[in-house]
């Protein structure tokens, strides 16, 4: 089974590009959503009440506080700390759902894979891109409480496109506009 790796950064067409593998009959796991279906599982929740003690992330009775928790994400330290904790539990989520699947080629779909080195569970590494002017659109017309600011600071913590571009086996550049089509190059 050939395990791909679809990133980018925010805006650049990931989720719009996997809908296409997916009509193509390859599965593709959302690593995104499947994180966040963690924080519901007690096994998860009891190795990161160790490795998080920290007691304004917990209510009285023990259960995490979610809006503590988002309140958190604005410590780029913890935002650190917090990912090189939940990224194992997610890989092996991963290799247990695409072992599931009965078919030649699946997809996991995450914004991530080079910032926390998680390549090289992939066999290729497919990075949708588009310009960052298209990306800030995209992102305002489905984010309107977002501001230009707010988008360019998260766009400034992630990798930039250009060094994930240079390190993809392929990037799918998404157009200007969902609609325009494909085009895609090698890297």
């Amino acid at each position: 089974m050939v395990k791909i790796g679809l990133t980018g950064g925010i805006g650049t067409g990931k989720t719009y590009l996997s809908a296409h593998f997916r009509d193509m009959g390859i599965p593709v796991y959302y690593a995104d959503e499947e994180a966040k279906k963690l924080y519901r599982q007690p096994e998860f929740l009891r190795e990161m009440r160790q490795a998080f003690p920290d007691e304004r992330l917990w209510l009285p009775d023990e259960t995490l506080d979610m809006n503590e928790l988002a309140k958190s994400f604005a410590d780029e330290n913890f935002l650190q700390r917090l990912s090189r904790f939940v990224h194992p539990f997610v890989m092996r989520d991963f290799e247990s759902w695409a072992a599931q699947q009965n078919t030649p080629a699946v997809m996991m779909e995450s914004a991530i894979l080079f910032e926390y080195d998680l390549i090289s569970s992939f066999d290729k590494i497919i990075v949708a891109d588009a310009p960052e002017a298209l990306r800030i659109r995209r992102i305002l017309a489905r984010n309107p409480h977002l501001t230009e600011a707010d988008i360019r600071e998260r766009m400034s913590r992630q990798m930039s496109q250009e060094e994930k571009c240079s390190r993809a086996d392929l990037v799918v550049c998404t157009g200007e506009t969902y609609r325009e089509g494909i085009v895609i190059h090698n890297s």
